[in-house]
């Protein structure tokens, strides 16, 4: 009998802390106003056409990004803390897997905030839907 507890229990805690790894910053899983401050890169040339992990195909002049955790379809107005120059994406990848990167930019989304022989830049990102 106590062990039959034991085994509910575990799987009680299981289910809960599986709930909590999909949720975002808010306690109901909403992102909006999350925000985060970083350094942002931009897709090489060499991604062009390829998919991504939502399965949508990269494409250059499109306004998307990568984040790690972020749901697929967020928008995110990301800004250049330089020069306030600020620009809306929206997730449909993941990544950046560098320390110190928060978001990988479209190289059309980064062009649009910084000049693209900078690479990276420092930005704060927030998510707006």
């Amino acid at each position: 009998m106590v062990m039959m507890f034991k085994r509910a229990l575990l799987g009680v805690v299981m289910i809960s802390l599986g709930a909590c790894s999909t949720l975002g910053p808010g306690a109901d899983g909403n992102w909006v106003g999350y925000t985060e401050s970083g350094e942002a890169s931009y897709y090489a040339d060499r991604h062009q056409n390829h998919k991504t992990a939502s399965g949508e195909r990269y494409q250059h002049a499109a306004s998307t990004a990568a984040h790690k955790k972020m749901p697929f379809g967020t928008k995110v107005k990301v800004t250049n803390v330089a020069n306030g120059k600020s620009v809306v994406v929206r997730i449909n990848d993941r990544g950046p897997f560098v320390r110190g990167r928060i978001i990988d930019l479209s190289k059309s989304a980064f062009a649009s905030i910084a000049n693209l022989s900078a690479g990276v830049v420092k930005v704060k990102i927030e998510v707006v839907r």
